[in-house]
């Protein structure tokens, strides 16, 4: 599983997603830190990334275009270190981790994880 990290989150992720397995990059690596959500969101689905975002506007990007990917897992937390959230996030990712390889919306908050199937309807 390859993960795209938004802006909005530590690059310190990259390494401690890489720890439990993971492949990841931060997106000041890839594109323009300035670059709109969409350009993100395009860049992930045409390389084979899920976006990992702090981000509510994917959600609604999603949305509103009827995506049926790239899966975007968003973290719903005051903290949003892998310290602090990190078991919730690996956790997540264990048990939505074959939706997430098919194109979905899963949201990660201190008490659950939820699953929505893309496209958003």
């Amino acid at each position: 599983m390859k993960l795209l990290l938004d802006m909005n989150l530590s690059p310190v992720w990259v390494k401690a997603l890489e720890e439990q397995g993971y492949e990841a990059i931060h997106w000041s690596q890839v594109g323009d830190p300035g670059a709109p959500d969409a350009e993100l969101l395009e860049w992930a689905l045409g390389e084979g990334y899920i976006v990992f975002t702090h981000d509510l506007d994917f959600t609604r990007l999603l949305a509103l275009t009827d995506a049926e990917g790239p899966s975007v897992v968003q973290l719903r937390s005051q903290s949003v270190l892998p310290d602090d959230v990190g078991p919730l996030l690996f956790a997540a990712l264990r048990q939505h981790g074959e939706l997430l390889e098919q194109g979905a919306l899963v949201v990660i908050d201190a008490a659950t994880s939820r699953a929505r199937i893309l496209p958003i309807k």
